[in-house]
C-alpha cells in the first residue's frame, strides 16, 4: 500500500480525513451525485453545515440518524454530517417496506428519520409508538411542503444546510454507521462499522485496484451498502473522483460510463451475465475503463468480459462484518478463485470444531485483522450473536471455501441458511415470517435455487391450513407489500408437507436437492 494511504492512527476518523482531502487536493473534483458536484475542499465544510443542522434538531454525539433515500447527495451529506459531530448514521435499504422499517427504526433506536419522498406514503404501516424517533426530514417533496401522512411523527421538509460547527474529538474506534445485513435464522443484525473500519475498507480497496488521482470510480450500486459507501473513501484517501449513477441498467450501463469517463466499475456478480446477454456496441470498447470490481462473478462470464470488453473484473472477499480481506491479482487472469490473503489480515479454512483443515479441504473461511478496528465491532444490540460470530477470535463467515495449494481460496457455497439475490442477502427467516402472517398458510420453507443468472432465487414450499387451497398469485400478492421486492418469492411450490427430522426441524437440504419441480408456480411468468 502506498504510504501516503497509511494514516496514522489517530486520522482514521472521517472528519480527519475531510480535512486532510481539503488541504491536499482542495481544487480537484471528488463527488458527483445526483444533487451535487463537490470538489475535495468542499467536502468537510458540506459536512460541518449538514451536523449544525442536525445539532439545531436536537441530534447528539452518540445519537442514530436513520436514511432512507436512493442515490442522491442528501444520503451521502447526512452520513458525512453525522461522523461529523459524532452522532452515528443508520442507512436502510430503499426496498424495505413498513414491517422491515419498523423493525430496523426500532432496533438501531433511531432519533431522526430522512427519507426520500417516494418512500414516505411506506410509514403509513410504521407503529412509530415502536420506535424512538423524534422528527423526521423528507428529501425531495416540494418547497415548503411534505407528503407525510404518519400524524405521529414532526415532519418537516429537507432543511437548509446551518452555520458550519466544529467537529467533536471523534475516534477511530467510535461507531460510524451502523449498518443491516440479513439474519439467517433471525431478523436483520445491525453491524458496528467504525471510523476506522471503514477507513480500512477504503484503503485496502484503493491499493487493490490500484488507484491514482487522475481515477474516476463510478457505481450504480446503492450507497446503503458498503461496497458502494466506501467508495467515497477510496476517493477522498487518494485524491480521485467518484461517480453516484441510479439504478443498475443493461442496456444504459456502457453509455453511462463513457458520459462519466469512468476508469474504474463495481458490478455484482449476476450484473455480468446481464451485460453480456447485452447486443454488443462500439462503446463496450471505446470507453476508458482499465479495471472492475466484480466479487462473485462466474468464471466463464468474467473471461468472456475481459474478451468482449478489455475490462477485467477483479474477483475478492468482503464482509460488512470483516474487510476487503481476500483479492486476486491484477496481473494475472481470471481462474475461479477469490484470491490471496491481503497483508495485515489472516484467514483460515476450519471444521466444525474451528481446528484447521488441510488444503484441498473444505470448511468454514474465518477471518481476523492485525489492525485496531479493521473489522465491526460487533452486532448492534445482540451481544450473543458477536460472541457467535467472533468466538475464538475468529470471524466466522458462514461461507464454505477450499484453500488450495499456492494460498488462493475458491469460494463453494453457503454454510448459513441464506440467500442472495441480486446483490443482496436474504434472510430466509425473515421471509417464513411473512408466509406465515398469511391467513391460509400453515407451515412454509423458504431457500435459495439456482437460476439462470448465476445467482440465487427465492423459492418457497408452502403448506395450506386445513380447509384452505393456497393460491401462489395471491400469496405472491401478499407478500409484495410487505417484503423487499427483491425478497418475494419467485418460486412458490404448494405441498402437503414439508420434509422434517424426527425432532420436528424442516430439512431444507432435501428441498434444495430438489430443485425447481415440474409445474411449480413462477412470479415472472404469472401473467
Amino acid at each position: 500500500m502506498q504510504t501516503e494511504w497509511l494514516l496514522p492512527p489517530h486520522e482514521r476518523t472521517v472528519p480527519a480525513i475531510l480535512r486532510r482531502q481539503e488541504q491536499l487536493f482542495g481544487h480537484r473534483p471528488c463527488v458527483t451525485i445526483s444533487g451535487a458536484a463537490w470538489r475535495h475542499g468542499d467536502l468537510a465544510r458540506v459536512a460541518a453545515c449538514r451536523a449544525g443542522a442536525l445539532r439545531v434538531a436536537g441530534i447528539k454525539r452518540g445519537d442514530r440518524v436513520a436514511i432512507m433515500c436512493s442515490n442522491r447527495s442528501e444520503l451521502l451529506e447526512t452520513i458525512l454530517g453525522c461522523s461529523w459531530i459524532g452522532a452515528i448514521a443508520v442507512p436502510i435499504n430503499s426496498a424495505c417496506m413498513g414491517p422491515q422499517i419498523e423493525y430496523l427504526l426500532a432496533d438501531s433506536d433511531a432519533q431522526l428519520l430522512v427519507i426520500e419522498c417516494q418512500f414516505v406514503e411506506r410509514l403509513q404501516a410504521v407503529d412509530v409508538a415502536k420506535t424512538s424517533l423524534k422528527g423526521v426530514w423528507e428529501v425531495g417533496s416540494a418547497h415548503g411542503t411534505t407528503s407525510s401522512e404518519c400524524s405521529a411523527l414532526p415532519a418537516r421538509r429537507w432543511p437548509e444546510p446551518a452555520e458550519p460547527i466544529e467537529a467533536a474529538p471523534v475516534l477511530p474506534s467510535d461507531v460510524f454507521a451502523v449498518l443491516y445485513t440479513s439474519g439467517t435464522t433471525g431478523p436483520s443484525k445491525g453491524v458496528l462499522c467504525s471510523h476506522a473500519h471503514y477507513y480500512w475498507w477504503g484503503a485496502n480497496t484503493a491499493d487493490i485496484l490500484g488507484h491514482t488521482q487522475d481515477d474516476v470510480l463510478c457505481t450504480t450500486l446503492p450507497l446503503f451498502h458498503i461496497n458502494a459507501l466506501h467508495m467515497f473513501l477510496q476517493a477522498a484517501i487518494v485524491g480521485c473522483e467518484a461517480h453516484y449513477l441510479g439504478k443498475f441498467s443493461a442496456s444504459g450501463f456502457w453509455p453511462a460510463m463513457v458520459a462519466t469517463k469512468a476508469t474504474v466499475i463495481y458490478l455484482l456478480g449476476a450484473m455480468v451475465p446481464f451485460l453480456l446477454a447485452q447486443p454488443q456496441t462500439a462503446q463496450e470498447r471505446n470507453h476508458n475503463v482499465r479495471i472492475g470490481l466484480g466479487p462473485g462473478v462466474p468464471e466463464a462470464a468474467g473471461k468472456a468480459f475481459l474478451e468482449r470488453t478489455g475490462v477485467l473484473m477483479l474477483e475478492g472477499y468482503g464482509a460488512t462484518e470483516s474487510n476487503f480481506v481476500i483479492a486476486a491479482s491484477r496481473d494475472a487472469p481470471p481462474r475461479g478463485v477469490m484470491g490471496w490473503v491481503r497483508p495485515g489480515f489472516d484467514a483460515r479454512v476450519v471444521d466444525e470444531h474451528d481446528n484447521p483443515v488441510p488444503e484441498g479441504q473444505a470448511g468454514e473461511l474465518v477471518l481476523r485483522a492485525d489492525e485496531p478496528f479493521a473489522f465491526a465491532s460487533g452486532y448492534l444490540g445482540k451481544p450473543d450473536k458477536t460472541v457467535e460470530a467472533w468466538r475464538n477470535l475468529w470471524f466466522h463467515t458462514g461461507d464454505r471455501v477450499v484453500r488450495e495449494a499456492d494460498g488462493a481460496f475458491r469460494f463453494i457455497d453457503r454454510i448459513k441458511d441464506a440467500i442472495r439475490r441480486r446483490g443482496e442477502n436474504i434472510s430466509s427467516w425473515e421471509v417464513e415470517q411473512v408466509l406465515l402472517s398469511h391467513p391460509g398458510i400453515a407451515a412454509c420453507a423458504v431457500y435459495p435455487v439456482r437460476s439462470e443468472h448465476a445467482e440465487d432465487e427465492v423459492m418457497a414450499a408452502v403448506v395450506g391450513k386445513t380447509g384452505h387451497s393456497p393460491d401462489p398469485r395471491q400469496i405472491a400478492t401478499f407478500c409484495e407489500s410487505r417484503l423487499q421486492k427483491f425478497a418475494v418469492p419467485r418460486f412458490i411450490d404448494i405441498v402437503a408437507e414439508l420434509p422434517r427430522t424426527e425432532n420436528g426441524k424442516v430439512q431444507k437440504y432435501i428441498l434444495r436437492e430438489r430443485g425447481i419441480p415440474a409445474g411449480c408456480w413462477d412470479l415472472t411468468l404469472k401473467a
